[in-house]
């Protein structure tokens, strides 16, 4: 007897408890881990890690690293799942995406594409690509390279599965010296920005990279979307190079648009989100700091400006909300101190001169900041002030990429080499 006959015998209401128990078990099976980064910016796409159990110092000599290992240039964050780790280096005229062992560091596979170099659309002091950092949706991981072109792989074997080509084929604007977004997960699709008349974003099919919606005419630069909910509704937020934008994820439709500028048109650090309708958004070359507040009105979004301020500007680093204030390091050429500043009413709280340029990520009441001298440092912010409670020199290269906290292992990359440290109790 089968086990489909078997299991019919059975009464109905066992079989409809057995169904509803396999299912919760699949849908159970298919949620991302508590330990997994799966895309830019972590779970929430905000650099805030799940709360784990982090040790609170560290011996003299640091944590304990679990391995290192040298690495192509390009600033690609790490991603984590289940054992594997993966991200993107360059070497030569190609880009690699490749994935490791996340025990050891070991080669798992890599994937190859052809993104040739442009040094004469670098600007001073950056380096080569990759820029755009990956994502993983279930069995697949995409990846953007620095010439624009859309790749969906296998994660467990890199074949390449499709690709589009944002700027050849769509004619998106070509973004100087490489494409930075990283794409972004809606139900059944990826959402990317292209940038240009009716392409400012691109909505492909996950399965097979059919156009679902390609919409609005915006120029795109380099900071990546966020999805955001507004009262109910569900919208993808991100810089174009004039104007903040806040579109429908089903359809591609313009919800709304606010205005903020820079010198080059160059906006690159996320925008930070707050339960509170608080959208903070901060960027270089005199552009400056502003929080919106977003709240559905008539079936319509309103946006209203709460403060502006020069005295907070992210160039290329990221920032994390916690609570009424957003931390990040202030300024783009000169000195750039780590600042906490009050998300509803602009005011600085503190500036801390220690840390040079960094990026961080959280996890309950401990932040990790790698700064980008390499300087790996454990602490707690908060209003009052910067508590340090243990630092060590983790890289040696410039370190701009910012950092991945799968659990209690802290992965770190500069760009000559990447490295897991234990950061647990």
């Amino acid at each position: 007897m089968t086990v489909t006959a078997l299991i019919l015998r059975f009464p109905k209401p066992l079989i409809r408890l057995f169904s509803t128990a396999v299912l919760a078990g699949v849908l159970s099976a298919a949620k991302p881990a508590e330990t997994d980064w799966l895309q830019w910016g972590g779970p929430q796409r905000n650099f805030q890690a799940p709360v784990a159990r982090l040790a609170k110092s560290w011996p003299s000599g640091g944590p304990k690293k679990l391995w290192s290992r040298p690495l192509g240039e390009g600033y690609t964050t790490v991603l984590a799942e289940s054992g594997t780790v993966y991200t993107a280096f360059r070497r030569g005229e190609q880009e690699i995406v490749v994935a490791l062992l996340a025990a050891t560091g070991k080669t798992l596979w890599e994937r190859a594409v052809e993104a040739p170099d442009r040094p004469d659309k670098r600007r001073p002091g950056v380096g080569v690509g990759p820029y755009s950092t990956p994502l993983i949706v279930g069995a697949r991981l995409f990846f953007t390279a620095s010439n624009g072109v859309l790749y969906a792989l296998d994660k467990r074997s890199g074949r390449v599965l499709w690709e589009q080509d944002l700027w050849r084929k769509y004619e998106g604007n070509v973004v100087d010296p490489g494409y930075s977004s990283s794409p972004l997960a809606w139900k059944e699709t990826v959402i990317v920005p292209a940038g240009g008349q009716g392409r400012g974003l691109i909505c492909f099919r996950q399965q097979d990279g059919s156009v679902v919606w390609k919409k609005l005419d915006f120029e795109n630069t380099h900071a990546s979307p966020i999805l955001i909910n507004v009262d109910g509704q569900p919208q993808v937020v991100h810089f174009m190079q004039k104007d903040l934008i806040g579109a429908d994820p089903d359809t591609g439709d313009l919800l709304w648009s606010y205005p903020h500028q820079t010198l080059f048109n160059a906006h690159a650090s996320t925008p930070v989100w707050g339960s509170d309708n608080i959208l903070f958004i901060s960027t270089a070359y005199n552009g400056g700091s502003r929080a919106l507040r977003l709240a559905r009105t008539g079936g319509k979004t309103e946006v209203k400006e709460l403060w502006r301020s020069q005295r907070m500007r992210i160039h290329h680093t990221n920032a994390i909300r916690l609570g009424d204030y957003v931390y990040a390091s202030n300024g783009d050429f000169g000195p750039a101190p780590l600042t906490c500043i009050n998300v509803t009413t602009g005011q600085i709280e503190w500036q801390e001169r220690r840390f040079g340029k960094a990026n961080l990520v959280s996890s309950g009441d401990n932040v990790i900041v790698l700064d980008e001298s390499g300087k790996l440092i454990l602490g707690v912010l908060s209003p009052k002030g910067a508590q340090v409670l243990a630092e060590t020199e983790a890289l040696t290269s410039t370190a701009w990429t910012a950092p991945t906290l799968a659990g209690n292992i802290l992965y770190v990359r500069d760009r000559k080499e990447i490295a897991a440290f234990h950061l647990g109790e």
